[in-house]
């Protein structure tokens, strides 16, 4: 897609889609591209699908990966998050700068079981405004894409969305991406209904700048980069601040490049989507779920107090109980840490139930009271929770 000047003046907004593997993800997200690109001033053919960039030898996403583009109204940067089950880490920390998210469910397969496990992590990431793509449409049934419809309904119904009233449109990106004027249409109608059902968020521009770090790139000769959307305030270039998450403490540097989509910026506000060059920082001194902040916004922290719902083998969770000294992954922001759980005087908590527990993680991150999380063994994620006390 040809590069779009980047206008301020337009809300800025993080959306992704997200779904079981094999429903269309990556083929949708390519049709958005080819259509806008088409419409455009000068806009160029359609072109045809291609491998993600990080893909599988099957062509599965393994990995997130963005693209910006721009409606009438809004300009976006859309993540395409991957569905296999073997990826959902890089799933949760892709989705957690989202403002709103593209459900995608085939209209062949239905509701799949990352259909479900997408629309629960992306709430407890904080997602709240979803549209439905049910994508090959033009290969179904128009009773079997109804029973479909339904069945996602019921699904974000059970998970606190308002399932009865969620914008749902039929798309298919493949015909799209063949130029087919009916279902390029479609795809112009999804991101009509993205600009009308996701509501433009409130931004924290004025409180101490944040960002957690999704990725970590060397450029050559240059130094080390990070990416990732800033969660509040704003920073410009020479900036002082630090850099949370390095085992021997935080590590105080500048900002000496600051680009969004290859376009250089003198300050980037709440909500942008950045690559940040950071002064005298090494590749290995920084990754994925650390968080660079304003000097002394904020400090990383080690034990907190949280409301940890367990989710029963029936919503995919565990079938035993859980007892003080249980050591699963913990999922906040982009990072995912180790910790250890305590039960206090209870001892253990059984699948279904909602208890509060002391957590002590193995290394420290950014967490205040409200905070939601997930937590995952084995492949699956086992509760839900939300930060209820930090201690001073």
């Amino acid at each position: 897609m040809s590069e779009q000047a980047y206008v301020r003046t337009m809300p800025h907004l993080n959306i992704a889609t997200m779904g079981h593997k094999g429903h269309g993800k990556t083929t949708l997200t390519a049709a958005v591209a080819a259509v806008l690109a088409a419409r455009a001033p000068g806009g160029r053919p359609l072109p045809p699908p291609g491998r993600p960039p990080r893909a599988t030898p099957s062509g599965r996403t393994t990995d997130f990966t963005h693209l910006a583009y721009a409606t009438d109204t809004r300009r976006y940067t859309h993540t395409d998050l991957p569905g296999d089950a073997r990826f959902t880490t890089n799933m949760i920390a892709g989705a957690a700068r989202l403002d709103g998210a593209i459900l995608v469910v085939s209209a062949l397969d239905g509701v799949g079981a990352q259909t479900t496990e997408h629309v629960l992590l992306a709430r407890q990431a904080g997602v709240r405004h979803l549209v439905v793509a049910l994508t090959k449409a033009d290969a179904g049934r128009p009773e079997r894409t109804g029973r479909v419809e339904r069945d996602v309904r019921r699904l974000l119904t059970a998970h606190g969305h308002d399932g009865e009233r969620t914008a749902v449109v039929r798309v298919s990106g493949l015909r799209a991406l063949e130029g087919d004027p009916r279902w390029t249409g479609s795809v112009e109608a999804l991101l009509d209904a993205v600009d009308t059902y996701v509501p433009t968020p409130v931004r924290r521009t004025e409180a101490p700048f944040l960002l957690p770090v999704e990725k970590v790139l060397t450029i050559s000769r240059r130094g080390t980069v990070v990416t990732g959307a800033v969660e509040r305030g704003t920073v410009s270039l020479r900036d002082h601040v630090q850099l949370i998450g390095p085992p021997d403490g935080p590590r105080d540097t500048h900002v000496t490049g600051l680009e969004i989509f290859g376009t250089p910026l003198t300050t980037a506000a709440a909500g942008d989507s950045v690559a940040l060059l950071l002064r005298g920082v090494l590749r290995h001194q920084v990754r994925r779920g650390d968080t660079v902040t304003a000097p002394g916004a904020t400090v990383a922290r080690r034990r907190f107090t949280a409301r940890v719902r367990l989710r029963p083998a029936a919503e995919g969770g565990r079938h035993t109980p859980v007892s003080t000294g249980y050591r699963p992954q913990f999922h906040l922001r982009t990072a995912d840490v180790t910790g250890t759980v305590d039960l206090g005087g209870r001892g253990t908590a059984r699948p279904g139930e909602t208890v509060t527990v002391a957590v002590r993680l193995d290394r420290g991150l950014p967490v205040e009271p409200g905070r939601s999380f997930s937590v995952r063994e084995g492949g699956r994620t086992v509760a839900t929770g939300t930060v209820t006390a930090v201690p001073e």
